[in-house]
């Protein structure tokens, strides 16, 4: 690990011990103590929508970046257009396989805008209710920032699956809110009614039908 950004190691190490080889941990686990030193760099992620993840809290680097407060914004607005359908197409790897991330990042170059190199990690957390619909990360850059905002191009990108989590149902699906929402469940069809039990001709007809009925037919 190129020690420049040593930060994503630490707080990949801080998230396995979270999860103990148990899967993915909660949010509600998540100690700001536990991440000191990576706290300038590091944020937390929600899914508001297939491919689509804001900024519930980040760190003061970010926001340098950016020339502006991020909270709120979503992980796409560090990005070239050009990027954005890649970092999209990762994200939802991370919140539904689940898997980590980890990206290799070039600053857009331009005008007061010189050569900048950064690491990006996205790590998957359940919320309150137990789906993977928040993620722990860190944006680290190394160069100039020069003018702000910055944006990113990808150099490279990695996802890694999570051991010991089962792959989600082929049949799970996403509501209008972007949330996961588990297929109906199997009912088996009614079992058909019994067919009526037909009453004998002879009980059914009036006296004088039966009458006529046991009648003996003499031939000749």
């Amino acid at each position: 690990m190129d020690k420049r950004f040593q930060v994503t190691a630490e707080l990949r190490g801080y998230w396995e011990g979270l999860r103990s080889g148990r899967g993915v941990p909660l949010r509600s686990a998540v100690n700001p103590r536990g991440i000191e030193r990576a706290l300038e760099h590091a944020f937390i992620l929600e899914r508001i929508a297939p491919s689509i993840a804001r900024f519930r809290l980040a760190g003061m680097h970010l926001s340098d970046l950016m020339g502006m407060e991020v909270r709120g914004m979503p992980l796409t607005a560090f990005f070239t257009p050009k990027a954005r359908p890649r970092v999209a197409a990762l994200l939802e790897q991370v919140f539904q396989g689940p898997e980590i991330a980890e990206l290799t990042l070039a600053g857009e170059g331009g005008f007061g805008k010189p050569d900048l190199q950064a690491k990006l990690l996205i790590l998957p957390l359940k919320s309150d209710l137990g789906d993977v619909t928040r993620a722990l990360g860190c944006l680290v850059a190394d160069g100039q920032i020069g003018r702000a905002p910055r944006r990113f191009e990808i150099t490279s990108d990695r996802v890694t699956r999570i051991d010991g989590v089962p792959e989600a149902l082929p049949e799970q699906r996403h509501s209008g809110a972007g949330f996961a929402e588990a297929a109906p469940a199997y009912r088996a069809a009614p079992a058909p009614a019994p067919a009526p039990i037909a009453k004998p001709l002879v009980d059914a007809a009036t006296p004088e039908q039966r009458r006529a009925m046991m009648r003996l037919v003499r031939s000749e």
